[in-house]
């Protein structure tokens, strides 16, 4: 049941600054079509879910 947790804390802890920078510019998964993010498979399931997740993280970090 952890599991997507301990893998969004692993991947915040070897991101890069460039790496948090280059995500932080980027719109959040799913949202802008138009986008390199826009809706497709990356963005549903699971996996949208935990890239979401290290998004709004990274989101909160930067305010």
């Amino acid at each position: 049941p952890d599991a997507a947790e301990k893998e969004v804390a692993w991947q915040l802890e070897r991101l890069s600054v460039p790496g948090r920078d280059a995500l932080g510019r980027l719109p959040r998964l799913g949202e802008d079509s138009a986008g390199p993010l826009g809706a497709g498979l990356l963005a549903s399931g699971e996996l949208g879910r935990i890239i979401r997740e290290i998004q709004d993280r990274l989101a909160q970090r930067q305010a």
